[in-house]
């Protein structure tokens, strides 16, 4: 934990730079000992920006980064149910330091500007679940189509390789359904501790996800996985069936386990899904 002298100093920088308020920089430094994510080797420098994306809906608050020269292929990233805040942005920037367009969003816009979560993961489920409850199909399928189609606005996107899109808790879904959404456009689908991945009806996300030509990374909370133990199975069956590579497996770490102001962050498992995350778009990205 930092001294307030470091504190004033840091936060001055933040400022400065668009990035962070104080009330978002005091649940940065405050919620988490384990906020500073491991560096990334040879990393790129990158620009980073707090963006609005137009979409049939409204305006949506966003942070965009990617690498300051070239294009890169772009990456669509689906908060947890805790939404857009310092954590993610951190998360955004590394993978942007590793050679991609980043593009951070507030699945919660229709409602409220980020930050939605006082205390960013620390803060009491009860208090964001209204948030979520806002959300649906229709807007997963069309906030995806907005989003997709402002990353290939961006100069900085490569428009000649596929696009990315990864999805924490409710995330997850939405990751699913940004693939259906642009079935020919998105290349590589990743879900983190995912919920209701797999649901009854024909409109299930891993049903609607099937229908694509990306690759998957699904990776799943050994606690969702207790409650829910057939999900898996159902998972490889149907990928399976549709011919598309997925690479499903259980984590010993509890739902969560990801974003690294989260109280179950297991940064072992963290770091080992990030590589995967890290191998997936090596390969369907490229």
């Amino acid at each position: 934990m930092c001294d307030q002298d470091s504190f004033e100093k840091d936060l001055k920088e933040f400022q400065a730079r668009g990035l962070v308020t104080r009330r978002e920089f005091g649940v940065m430094m405050g919620a988490s000992m384990v906020m500073m994510l491991p560096q990334v080797r040879n990393a790129v420098s990158v620009t980073e920006s707090e963006v609005s994306v137009k979409t049939p809906d409204g305006t949506a608050d966003a942070y965009f980064v990617h690498p300051a020269t070239g294009t890169a292929p772009g990456v669509l990233v689906w908060p947890d149910i805790f939404g857009l805040r310092p954590a993610f942005r951190q998360m955004g920037k590394r993978l942007a330091e590793s050679g991609y367009s980043v593009l951070v969003v507030n699945p919660f816009y229709r409602t409220k500007k980020a930050p939605t979560a006082d205390q960013g993961g620390q803060t009491p489920i009860q208090q964001v679940l209204p948030l979520a409850q806002t959300l649906n199909e229709t807007t997963h399928m069309t906030d995806a189509k907005a989003f997709v189609a402002w990353l290939d606005q961006q100069a900085s996107v490569a428009k000649n390789r596929k696009i990315g899109t990864q999805g924490y808790c409710m995330g997850g879904p939405m990751a699913f359904r940004t693939a259906a959404a642009n079935p020919d456009r998105v290349g590589a689908v990743a879900s983190f501790h995912g919920g209701n991945l797999v649901a009854n009806g024909a409109n299930s996300p891993h049903l609607q996800a099937s229908k694509t030509k990306a690759q998957f990374l699904i990776a799943i909370a050994q606690n969702d996985d207790m409650t829910r133990p057939n999900d898996k199975t159902v998972l490889k069956d149907t990928f399976a069936m549709a011919n598309l590579p997925a690479e499903i497996e259980v984590y010993p770490a509890m739902h969560g386990w990801c974003p690294p102001d989260a109280q179950p962050y297991n940064q072992e498992q963290a770091e080992k899904a990030w590589t995967r995350l890290l191998a997936l778009y090596g390969k369907a990205l490229a």
